[in-house]
Parts: C-alpha cells; structure tokens; sequence
C-alpha cells in the first residue's frame, strides 16, 4: 500500500493546505481544549492541545489509521506474527516483558518459557552478584563495566541513568562503546581490575566496536590478574557460543537473545544485565512491568485514546502534512539526559528508510530528524533558534511532577520553565504586545522601530506534553515502550520495515576494508583519491 495514493492522505493534505493560516493563538483561545485535547493512562498524561490540530485533523489521522489497518498489524505485532518481512521473523520484544504465565506460542512453540528461563537465570546471577557468592579476584564485585554498542550500550546507559536513584550502593556501573579507546582507557586507569565484573554485550560476538574494547579489556585483566581470573571476571549476553568459548566466558557467566530481538528493542532482554545489576531484581522486574501495561493499553484502547496510536498520528501529520522536518524531545529532569540519544536510535533507525515493504520507492517522509537535551539547559543552548530561527521543530516536554532527588523545589522551577516554555513556543509574542511593552518603559518611536522586530516571537510551535508522577522503574518501562509503539504506528502508516536496519551495514563494510589502509598506508591501493589523500596525513601526522 501506497499511503499517499490513498483518499485518507489525500483529504488530510487538503485539510493541511486549508490549515494554513491558522495560529496556536486562536486553537488555544477556548476553556475546553485541553480536555479534548490531553489523555491520561497508565499513570502518564499526553498533553496534545498544543498541536496545530483540531477535532477534524484527528478524525481524518483516524480514517487514515483505519485504511493502513492499524488494529490488525498491531494485533499482528503482539501476536508473534512476522511482521519484519524483509528478514522473515516477528519483532517480539514485547514478549520479554510479558507475565510469564500467559503462553505465546509461534512456530507451535511457547516462546514464554524460554523467556522465562532466561529471566530466571538473569535474576539468579544478580542476587548472587550482590551477595557476594559470585565474586571477584579481590572480593565482591564493587564496578560493573558495560561493553556494547547501539542498541546494548544506549538502552543500559540511559536505563542506569535514569533510575539513579534506585541504583544499589557501593557498585559503580560504566559503560565503553566507542572504538576509539578513550572510554575503556578511562576505565582501566580509574577502576580496580580485581573487583571489577565486565559484561559483553554482542549478539554475534563479533561487533568490531565491541570486540575490540572487549580484547582491550581482556589484556587488562590478564595482565593485572593472570589468565586464570578471566572467567571470574566476564560475563557476556550472546548466542555465539563458539566465540565466547575462545574468548574464555564462564559457561555459568553466559546470557542469551533471540534473533526476534532487534538491538535497539533489546533491554527488556538480558541485555538489560547491567541496568538488573544496578539497581536490582526487583526495581527490573518493574521496569518491565511498566512496559507490559502500555502493551494492553496499546492493544486494548480504541485509538482517540491509545497514547502511542495519538503519539505516531501527531507526529505524522507533523512531518508529511505541516512539513516539519524535526523533532526535539525535551525533558525537564536530568536524570533523563540520554533519553533522547536513546530515542534516536529507536526512531531514526527504525523508520529511516526509503521504500515500502513491498520494495517500492517511497515519494514523502518517514521520518523526522530526533535531537534533544534536559530541560533548562536547553534553554540557554539552542532554544533561541526554536522560538525565533526559521527551522520549523515540533517538541515534546517529559516531566516528573515529583522530584528524582530530595530538592522538590527545584523539581518545581523546572516544572514552571517548562510549561512556561510550552506556551511560549505556542502563543509568542507579537508586534503589538513587545510595542506595548516597550512603550510603557518610554522607549521613542524610534527606539521601538529599531528594536520592536527583534523581540518579536511568531509563535505557533507545536508541542506535546507528557507528565507522569515520578520516574520510577515501572514510569521508565511505558515511557520507553510508548514510544517503541509509536515508532511501530508511523511505520504502519508509512507502509515501511521499521525492524530492519540495513543501512547501518555499508558504512561497517568499508570500515573493515579500511583498517589494514590505516594501519599501514602503504597498503592504500585500490583506495579512492579522496581516501588516499586522507591516508597520506594519517601517515605524516601519527
């Protein structure tokens, strides 16, 4: 299905076209747009009245919903179906969070008790981690070292971020992924070897990012400690096994995923280790509580209700309709600095593509360009560019009511920055009111002429808000898995595969070919000139 050949798309370009002059100003003049406009489930509110929308446009994304058969393909998803077509699988991931006693059988088989069995041992080596019966050289493990990338790197790294309140004390938890050594060599110098638990987190074991940080601190290890203490002090999430037996992983020490798992859907998994390890059975056993409610609500609520299906909606009519190109998510407590690296990764990887499921050309957008930072700090960062540049952004605010530290007061001003940001960016501020105000500070006409067209604010930025209570275990698992199923929603939209990510691929394949190059520039044959040119400082300067 061509999306845009449909008479749904159609009408909602008609109805964008005659949208046109239409301000935030006059949508937000009434008392009773908020109550049309926000919805609340699972203990997270979805503020949409701040959209450029009114009941039309949602009626007409309905009628759109309806006629790529959204219901049936969330179905589909949720029921194991092999909805990645291009690899010939189901996208599960919504079953690692799954209560353990309802069955899903694919292939004739529950998949629920391998998930089970899995979670079980997860759990078993944490609690044994944490009492001191799985131990180091030196004693009980007192630094977790991380190693991955992607998908088993952001999910952790943003996981243990955000939950740091609830982490457990006196075990510090790092993370590596970048190749070019800075972080491990971090590690290494800052970190005691005979106390430290390293986990590799590569489905294939082969990853050149994690494999080379890996090897790194394998040498570090044996060096400090002696061979002999290796299998004390790795453990790996993997399937290769033939790999992990030549790096020395303790059989004992060994996590596995399935292929219906994609990386950056991974942390319910047992890539999710290290965020289990620091902050505990119980604490991840809620996190993927969190995600499992916004499942039901996702497969249960009809669609003016369902929190994701109104996410992907909004942000597809922001994107192919009003033509904004970008999208800002801006959360107001710091504990949630990675969210949106995290989110680009879901977002931009997933739906990034350029043709439909069945192969052809795509000929509108899928996708916008996802960037952000906490709060106030965005504030005084590029917030200027928002409210007066000419880049077009939509933005969503996150924000804890409660504090994730003991100074609610300050939780209090951040709550205020960002609802005051919100209006902001939706009413601006026009000539008439910055002459009237400049005026009654007895400033000539002159003054005002010269000074009235650079405080003028245009407004009409759209925005969404979502509140919840407090960032919890169980608040991070829905807000993660919002947002997967609204990735899930505009990919069915948009007719794409939002569970491959063959694009990644090239750029690693030419890499590889080029690390023997670096190495050695006299090797640099069959190079392109550019690439030789490069090559020719990387050998003056080295």
């Amino acid at each position: 299905m061509n999306p845009t050949l449909s008479s749904a798309w159609q009408q909602l370009a008609d109805h964008a076209r005659g949208q046109q002059g239409s301000h935030l100003r006059q949508l937000l003049a009434g008392e009773t747009r908020f109550a049309a406009f926000s919805r609340e489930a699972e203990g997270l509110l979805l503020d949409f009245t701040r959209q450029r929308l009114d009941a039309r446009t949602l009626e007409l994304l309905f009628d759109l919903a309806a006629h790529a058969d959204l219901g049936e393909r969330i179905r589909a998803l949720l029921a194991g179906e092999r909805v990645n077509n291009t690899e010939g699988r189901p996208a599960l991931h919504t079953a690692l969070r799954r209560r353990h006693d309802r069955p899903l059988r694919v292939d004739g088989r529950d998949l629920m008790q391998d998930v089970a069995a899995e979670s079980a041992k997860v759990a078993a080596f944490v609690r044994d981690v944490h009492a001191g019966r799985i131990a180091g050289s030196g004693g009980p493990f007192r630094t977790i070292v991380n190693i991955g990338i992607g998908g088993s790197d952001l999910g952790p790294v943003m996981a243990v971020e955000a939950l740091a309140r609830f982490r457990r004390p006196g075990l510090g938890i790092r993370f590596v992924s970048n190749v070019d050594g800075c972080q491990i060599a971090d590690v290494i110098a800052e970190v005691d070897p005979a106390t430290t638990l390293i986990v590799v987190c590569s489905k294939t074991f082969t990853t050149l990012e994690t494999m080379t940080n890996a090897n790194r601190a394998r040498q570090w290890i044996a060096e400090r400690l002696g061979k002999d203490a290796l299998a004390r002090h790795f453990a790996a999430v993997s399937t290769n096994h033939r790999a992990m037996d030549g790096f020395g992983i303790n059989l004992d020490f060994r996590f596995t995923m399935w292929d219906w798992v994609g990386g950056r859907y991974s942390l319910w998994s047992s890539i999710g280790l290290s965020l289990a390890l620091a902050v505990g059975v119980d604490h991840f056993h809620a996190f993927l509580a969190g995600g499992a409610a916004i499942d039901e609500h996702f497969a249960a609520a009809p669609f003016a209700d369902n929190l994701p299906v109104l996410l992907g909606l909004i942000g597809a009519w922001n994107v192919n309709f009003l033509g904004t190109p970008s999208h800002a998510v801006l959360p107001y407590d710091q504990r949630l600095h990675r969210f949106a690296a995290y989110l680009q990764q879901l977002e931009m990887e997933s739906n990034g593509k350029r043709v439909h499921r069945d192969a052809t050309p795509v000929g509108h957008a899928t996708g916008p360009v996802l960037w952000g930072e906490p709060g106030s700090n965005a504030q005084h960062s590029f917030f200027q560019l928002l409210h007066q540049g000419t880049a077009d952004v939509a933005m969503d605010f996150l924000a804890p009511v409660r504090a994730s530290n003991p100074y609610q007061e300050q939780q209090e001003l951040a709550l205020a920055n960002c609802f005051a940001q919100a209006e902001a960016f939706a009413l601006g501020q026009t000539e008439e009111q910055v002459r009237a105000e400049l005026a009654g500070k007895g400033m000539s006409e002159a003054q005002l002429a010269a000074l009235v067209p650079h405080k003028v604010h245009p407004g009409n930025r759209a925005s969404s808000v979502i509140l919840f209570r407090e960032l919890d275990p169980q608040t991070l698992g829905k807000l993660i898995a919002l947002y997967e199923h609204k990735v899930y929603v505009q990919s069915v939209l948009w007719d794409i595969n939002p569970f491959d990510q063959w694009g990644v691929e090239l750029g690693k394949k030419m890499a590889d070919r080029l690390v023997p190059a670096v190495r050695d520039p006299a090797r640099a044959g069959g190079q392109s000139a550019q690439v030789r040119g490069l090559l020719e400082y990387v050998k003056r300067w080295r």
